[in-house]
């Protein structure tokens, strides 16, 4: 069995291993992090040898950590990564490099449709009739897009929402409210087979799925990383937020999701949104305008070239072809937004 995981911000990690009577055996870590002294890859191995087949990856990193020699250095490498991809080996998880991944960057949607258009593709990934996605967002309205767990009432103000002409919609994916405006937001969805995220816990698999835009940003002169569970920030403050949902149907399917602050209206924002005290002083701020840098003062660059800049990115990683919506998906997306997405009993299914 043959599994492979990054860690966040680190190295390759690359575990081969057999199972035999239920137990790890012929385990080799290898990768392209650095280690000292040089005993510790054979402390790792045999704390791996003969562990359980079924011990979680916060067992299998105890063990690791009681071998290690005194005074062990890792750079770009942990215990808690080592143990992911030994779970990932396990679960026969698969690789990025596995698939032909497509890309659909097409023209402005409406916010109920762009709803749709995740579920609508994400499902089709499960069902095995479409590869893995790509999708770059383009916004045709201004919008508030709430977590499919939210309070209406507790999130938005209806009458700034409707003062400033913004649509109101409720996404799939769990997690907080986002607020839109098309010029100023980057978005994009990942739609991923299940296979790609086995041997992760939730909170890995935001870090894994994230992986690939924090090395883009870094190309652009923008030092972000992943801050669980679902922000990239900066030193600067807080610049995107991910949202996930999980399908079951078929093979399964990953959505992955995420809205960047390439500009932002501050002062609208804290309007249309009700922002809690609470919910800021967790932050560690004192102000909803110093929570979110946007992009477009860290990167000097125009939108559509950030967005160039993150397409050339993923397809250098990973390869990336153009794709679009088909007529059959459209149609079906479009039918869902009609009877789910657009309507007043899914908007205020939480009140």
């Amino acid at each position: 069995m043959h599994g492979e995981y990054k860690v966040p911000g680190g190295k390759l990690v690359v575990v081969d291993l057999d199972v035999e009577d239920g137990a790890l055996r012929r385990v080799r870590v290898a990768g392209d992090f650095f280690l000292e002294p040089d005993e510790a890859i054979e402390a790792i191995d045999g704390a791996l040898e003969g562990a359980p087949s079924d011990t979680d990856a916060a067992g299998l990193a105890a063990r690791i950590d009681q071998a290690l020699p005194p005074g062990t250095q890792m750079y770009g490498l942990t215990t808690e990564g080592v143990a992911v991809a030994v779970r990932r080996a396990l679960a026969h998880a698969t690789e990025w490099s596995d698939y032909d991944w497509q890309l659909i960057h097409a023209a402005p949607q409406s916010p109920a449709l762009h709803m749709a258009l995740d579920e609508v593709i994400t499902a089709e990934v499960a069902a095995g009739r479409r590869p893995p996605t790509l999708r770059v967002w383009e916004w045709a309205s201004p919008a508030v897009v709430i977590g499919s767990f939210q309070s209406l009432r507790n999130e938005v103000d209806p009458e700034a929402a409707e003062r400033h002409g913004i649509e109101v919609v409720r996404r799939i994916s769990g997690g907080g409210a986002m607020f839109i405006e098309p010029g100023n937001t980057i978005t994009y969805s990942l739609s991923v087979p299940d296979a790609l995220v086995q041997g992760l816990s939730f909170t890995d698999s935001y870090a894994y799925l994230d992986d690939w835009v924090l090395g883009a940003l870094g190309d652009m002169g923008v030092k972000a990383w992943y801050q669980p569970l679902n922000d990239i920030a900066t030193d600067a403050g807080k610049i995107a937020g991910a949202a996930q949902k999980r399908m079951v149907a078929g093979e399964g399917a990953v959505l992955h999701h995420v809205t960047m602050a390439y500009d932002i209206d501050a002062d609208k924002m804290t309007e249309v949104l009700r922002i809690g005290r609470e919910k800021l002083s967790d932050k560690g701020t004192k102000s909803a305008k110093k929570r979110v840098d946007p992009l477009r003062r860290q990167t000097g660059l125009p939108r559509e070239a950030v967005i160039e800049r993150m397409i050339a990115s993923f397809r250098s990683r990973y390869g990336l072809a153009e794709g679009h919506v088909t007529d059959e998906e459209l149609a079906l997306a479009r039918e869902l937004a009609g009877s789910k997405f657009a309507t007043p009993e899914w908007t205020a299914r939480v009140p």
